[in-house]
């Protein structure tokens, strides 16, 4: 499995990367598959630099907010009018329930338009992601966890071939996180709050010791990688924060970096 950073600027699009998504890729059966977690605010522009859009075989979007969700927007006009198009193109998109009616809102469509539950069908194939619930998508098996934040969020742990990436999404400090990241290779955790700074706003995000102190507990995690840092945060505070209780390396997600798994 192969995981590329496509955004990992927290909270908004950085001048260094764009918001949340990363690219989740796995040969099987003969073929690449292709698998998206999240799609925020200036990841459409990013992704063609590795991949037709045409080519995605699932989106999964982790919760509605518009730096993990915006550029399906952008997509669904790709999928509609691209005038090399001969056939209408289909992609399943997993997503917390009303993802369909949050992402046709995006889209400029009236609220009245917006109730139409066929308004971005064919080129969308909505589906509700589901607290513990699993599916498939080639060979990877996703799996969501209903996570600690504002809005209805998940974090997801993708397998495939023996190999287990765990992505928190956004998330505070929750026992969630403990299925999510046990014996993952990869934990790619939410890092955008720093200790001393953010201490009286909980149930939001994680800071780097609370992201280390969640994998730690977990047990069986290979490698911490944080993300979602938004740009007014200095990296290396986070770093620092949990490499504090992290016994192994502390790792930094890189903006269009690839990493296998």
């Amino acid at each position: 499995m192969k995981v590329t950073v496509i955004g990992c600027s927290g909270s908004f699009a950085g001048p260094e990367s764009p918001a949340s998504c990363y690219l989740v890729q796995a040969r099987h059966e003969g073929r690449d598959w292709h698998l998206l977690l999240d799609f925020g605010n200036g990841a459409l522009g990013v992704l063609q630099r590795f991949l037709d859009p045409a080519a995605l075989d699932a989106i999964v979007i982790s919760h509605l907010h518009p730096d993990h969700c915006a550029d399906l927007s952008g997509l669904h006009v790709i999928y509609r009018y691209h005038p090399q198009s001969d056939e209408p193109l289909t992609v399943p998109v997993w997503g917390p329930p009303g993802t369909d009616l949050r992402a046709a809102r995006a889209a400029g469509v009236t609220d009245e338009e917006a109730e139409d539950p066929d308004l971005l069908r064919p080129e969308f194939d909505f589906r509700d992601l589901v607290d513990g619930g699993s599916f498939e998508v080639g060979p990877f098996t996703v799996t969501a966890y209903r996570v600690n934040h504002p809005v209805t969020a998940f974090g997801l742990r993708v397998e495939a071939d023996g190999a287990v990436l765990a992505y928190t999404g956004d998330t505070d400090s929750t026992p969630a996180l403990t299925p999510l990241l046990a014996n993952a290779d990869v934990a790619l955790m939410d890092s955008a709050f720093c200790e001393g700074r953010d201490d009286e706003v909980v149930g939001v995000h994680l800071t780097g010791r609370r992201a280390a102190e969640a994998a730690v507990a977990a047990g069986g995690v290979k490698r911490l990688m944080l993300t979602h840092i938004p740009p007014w945060n200095d990296p290396q505070c986070c770093h620092d924060q949990a490499a504090a209780v992290w016994p192994g390396e502390v790792e930094l997600a890189q903006p269009l970096a690839s990493y296998e798994i």
